[in-house]
């Protein structure tokens, strides 16, 4: 792997933190009126020591976090990436032992207090909005996918600062913070996937009052925790009726210790990372807010976050598999010049670019739209007291509380789903050099395969999202007033205004079908045209911010970004007009 600080050397990634980022925007709503540090003045209280006063010293503060996080990935991590893939993970009676290399990089990483990213200050965490979040799980994962995973997992107890008692967070949060503990989710079963609704993995409370889970998950990564960090596990399990569905569900952190790591799976790739099945046996659990909202509001709330952060891992998956075969071409010399110089890679390496440059444009707008309505809602609902119901009325909150339902699953198929093509190229620009594991690109070829399926397949994706475009585009529909805004903000271009026409005329015609199933089998071709759109309106937007040799970069990018768009969404077209037509004969 290339040896740099992958902060500071990523062209695109420096482009889009200092030139296209609306900062003061992004901090003010994260720092809600800089409470953290007005507290710190009154209390001297120690863990709000580095909260910041200023947009200043806030994008400051950030950016250190990002260059410190930039340097051990990119001269630690990466240069033993290799090793600790060929060496992977070694299970014997319930005990996982990790590579050396790993446990040196998971120590540096957090000694460095870089881990804590998504808990907040006053839990000992880092307390970064989540489009940092997303950039630093972007920086990570170009280094290792594997790895990335480790270096994030404490963040998923991210959830119980929403919904956990005062005394729950007061007693975990700051330990996982410091690195004391690891932690994993547990949703799946062996017999239900994605099926949670019928989860079975039962909890029952005794006449003590503690209550006990009985059952087994499976494809539950780190939940055999790490060395000297044991797991807690936020686990999914039943408190109803064995048929009550979701509303039968509630949620509950269990101890590592209190679990059997039964097996790990040997998988395809990510060798670093411990995906195990788990068995409780009358395994004491803590209630995690109230009972029944397990599903319905608790899990589906972190995974949420979850599949946030794996568009983001996806991305910088791609980066690596786009770096490393830049790298490649450049030094690889055939029929006398670097094959870089071959139109055929040429083409290759410019399309790997873009579709980066467009993930990264998406990725970050979800973020963006997470960080414009959560930080407010919790405040208000916390800090001030104000009851739900009149906190949901706030349309600002209602509005991008929307468009990130929507650009969540958006981003998630889309930067996996790109992940994968560009990991692909990256093996064939290496040629048969690349199908060795010699090369990094092999590792990260077989890493990049997994991103398109967990944390929801891009199947599911599709289907969280066609609802939020379906509706959205309607007369006064949410989606439509973000493009209506978005669109009048810059000068679109002509191709631009063609793939808007082009998503209207494919909801239209989605929409005057009539067969459910054919409904379900065009779904993803809707949401694949508004995806296309999207990052092109966010292309031609960012072209607003630029100048000189940036500007006209961005706009030949964004012009191939368009054509090759054009091209996909043609094929979309014809295939939902075919079937609107059919639907419109069988009507007759």
């Amino acid at each position: 792997m290339i040896r740099s600080n992958y902060f500071q050397d990523n062209p695109d990634l420096q482009l889009t933190y200092n030139s296209l980022i609306d900062w003061k925007e992004i901090i003010e709503a994260y720092e809600q009126g800089f409470g953290d540090a007005k507290k710190y003045k009154e209390t001297g209280e120690e863990a709000l020591a580095m909260a910041p006063n200023t947009v200043e010293e806030a994008k400051d503060y950030y950016t250190s976090v990002l260059d410190s996080l930039g340097e051990l990935m990119g001269t630690m991590v990466s240069q033993k990436s290799q090793e600790m893939d060929h060496e992977g993970l070694k299970y014997k009676d319930g005990k996982v032992t990790f590579p050396k290399a790993q446990d040196e990089c998971y120590e540096a990483l957090r000694d460095a207090g870089l881990m804590p990213m998504a808990i907040s200050r006053k839990y000992h965490g880092l307390g970064l909005p989540v489009l940092l979040q997303a950039l630093g799980c972007d920086i990570a994962a170009r280094a290792d996918a594997a790895f990335c995973l480790a270096f994030g997992n404490i963040n998923i107890v991210e959830i119980m600062e929403r919904f956990a008692s005062q005394e729950m967070c007061d007693k975990w949060l700051p330990d996982i913070a410091d690195g004391k503990y690891s932690a994993a989710m547990a949703l799946t079963e062996p017999n239900y996937g994605s099926d949670l609704p019928s989860v079975q993995t039962k909890a029952v409370q005794g006449d003590d009052g503690v209550w006990r889970l009985t059952g087994t998950k499976r494809f539950i990564t780190h939940a055999c925790g790490y060395k000297d960090a044991p797991s807690v596990i936020l686990t999914l399990a039943r408190t109803g009726s064995p048929t009550s569905g979701a509303r039968g569900l509630s949620f509950f952190l269990v101890q590592g210790k209190d679990v059997h790591v039964a097996n790990i799976e040997h998988k395809m790739g990510l060798h670093c990372s411990p995906t195990c099945e788990v068995v409780f046996e009358d395994s004491p659990g803590e209630l995690i807010g109230k009972t029944g909202y397990g599903l319905v509001k608790y899990s589906m709330g972190m995974m949420n976050a979850a599949r946030l952060a794996i568009a983001a891992q996806s991305l910088g998956i791609a980066n690596g598999a786009y770096f490393e075969a830049k790298k490649y071409a450049s030094e690889r010399i055939q029929f006398g010049k670097p094959i870089e110089e071959i139109p055929a890679v040429r083409k290759m390496l410019d399309k790997m670019e873009r579709e980066i440059v467009a993930s990264r444009a998406l990725v970050i707008e979800a973020a963006r739209s997470i960080d414009l309505y959560h930080w407010k809602k919790e405040h208000l609902l916390k800090e001030e007291g104000r009851p739900e119901k009149e906190v949901n009325k706030d349309e600002t909150l209602r509005f991008w509380e929307k468009m990130a339902d929507l650009l969540t699953p958006l981003s998630k198929y889309y930067a996996s789903e790109g992940c994968i093509d560009v990991a692909d190229d990256a093996i064939q620009i290496h040629g048969g050099a690349g199908y060795t594991e010699e090369y990094d690109v092999a590792r990260i070829y077989r890493d990049s395969r997994i991103t398109t399926i967990y944390e929801g397949t891009t199947q599911l994706q599709t289907v969280a999202a066609i609802g939020g475009v379906v509706a959205g585009m309607s007369p006064t529909g949410i989606l439509r007033q973000y493009i209506e805004r978005e669109m009048g903000a810059i000068n679109p271009g002509q191709d631009l205004k063609s793939l808007q026409e082009s998503l209207e005329q494919c909801v239209r015609d989605y929409k005057s079908i009539t067969s459910g199933q054919k409904k379900d089998e065009l779904a993803f071709e809707v949401v694949e045209t508004c995806a296309r759109f999207l990052c092109g309106l966010l292309l031609e937007k960012s072209m607003q911010k630029l100048t000189g040799e940036d500007l006209e970069k961005r706009q030949k990018l964004t012009e191939q970004y368009h054509l090759d768009s054009l091209a996909i969404v043609e094929g979309n077209k014809m295939k939902l007009s075919r079937a609107a037509a059919g639907a419109a004969v069988a009507v007759g």
